[in-house]
C-alpha cells in the first residue's frame, strides 16, 4: 500500500510546479490520448523521452516514479497469461507442455504495459507537482465553458480534487490498522487462502468506519466555513496563463500530430 503514490504532492522548487495547472492537465490529456494512437515503438520511444524530459524538470526521483509503477506488477503479468492463454497468432515462441507461446501474445502484451506505464508516469508528476487547490481551480476553469449548459463545473472540480487529495489518507490509514492487527496477532501474509481472506476482511469496517467519519469531519469543515454549493465565489488566486504554460500545451500538441503522423502516414 505504500507504494500508491497518485495523489501525492511533493513540495519542490521547479518549472513544472510553478506552471499553470490548466496547461499541465492540458498537456496530460493530449499526451494520454496520443498515447492511444498505434504509433509504433518509434512513437512510444519518443512519447518516453518526452515525459522523462518533464519528470527531469519537475526534480521527481526516479525512485518515487518506479514506487507508482510497482502496484501494476500482479496487473502486467496477469494480462501477460491472459494474453497467452487467449492469443494464438504469430510465430511460436516458446513451447511449455500443451501451452504455445506466440509472438503476438508477447507484442500484444508489451504495448499494453507499455501505455499503462506511460500514463501512470503522466498522471504521477501531475499530482506530485500540482497542489490540490490549484487542481481544483484549474479543472473548473476548464469544465467553465460547460456551465452555459448546465454542467457544475466548481461541483466536479471539488469531487475530484476531494478524491485525488483522500487516496494519500485513505492508503495512510489501511496500514495504521495493519499494524494495529499485527501487533493483536493477525497475520496477513500467511496461513491458508480462506484465513487471508478473512484477515483482510477485518481491515475493511475500521477502514470504512474511519473514512465515514474523514468524510463527516471535512463537510461540518466546509459547513461552518460557509460553503454553499453553487453560489458565486471569489477567488483569492487568479490563474494566469504564460510563456512556458503555452510551450507546454504547445509542446502536447506537436507530440500528439507526431503520433498521428506515424500511425497514419508513415
Amino acid at each position: 500500500m505504500g507504494n500508491i503514490t497518485l495523489g501525492r504532492y511533493i513540495p519542490l522548487d521547479s518549472p513544472i510546479h510553478r506552471m499553470d495547472p490548466r496547461a499541465k492537465i492540458g498537456a496530460m490529456i493530449i499526451t494520454l490520448i496520443a498515447i492511444f494512437f498505434p504509433a509504433g515503438w518509434i512513437g512510444y520511444g519518443i512519447i518516453f523521452v518526452a515525459v522523462s524530459t518533464v519528470i527531469m524538470l519537475s526534480k521527481l526521483s526516479p525512485v518515487y516514479i518506479w514506487k507508482s509503477m510497482k502496484p501494476m506488477l500482479l496487473m502486467m503479468v496477469f494480462l501477460l497469461v491472459i494474453n497467452i492463454l487467449v492469443i494464438h497468432t504469430g510465430q511460436v515462441w516458446l513451447k511449455l507442455g500443451p501451452i504455445s507461446i506466440y509472438s503476438d501474445a508477447v507484442l500484444q502484451t508489451l504495448y499494453i504495459i507499455v501505455r499503462l506505464l506511460l500514463m501512470i508516469m503522466i498522471t504521477t508528476c501531475l499530482t506530485a507537482t500540482t497542489k490540490p487547490l490549484d487542481m481544483t481551480l484549474g479543472i473548473e476553469d476548464l469544465l467553465s465553458p460547460f456551465k452555459k449548459i448546465g454542467v457544475p463545473s466548481h461541483e466536479i472540480a471539488m469531487l475530484i480534487s476531494i478524491a485525488l487529495r483522500f487516496i494519500p489518507d485513505l492508503i495512510d490509514e489501511t496500514n495504521r490498522i495493519i499494524k494495529a492487527q499485527e501487533s493483536r496477532g493477525v497475520d496477513l501474509k500467511e496461513g491458508k487462502l480462506s484465513e487471508r481472506i478473512m484477515a483482510i476482511l477485518s481491515l475493511i469496517v475500521p477502514l470504512f468506519v474511519s473514512a465515514f467519519q474523514r468524510a463527516d469531519d471535512l463537510a461540518n469543515a466546509m459547513e461552518a466555513r460557509g460553503y454553499q454549493p453553487g453560489e458565486p465565489r471569489t477567488r483569492y488566486k487568479i490563474l494566469k496563463m504564460k510563456g512556458p504554460d503555452w510551450a507546454l500545451l504547445l509542446g502536447a500538441c506537436l507530440l500528439l500530430a507526431g503520433m498521428i503522423y506515424l500511425a497514419y502516414f508513415a
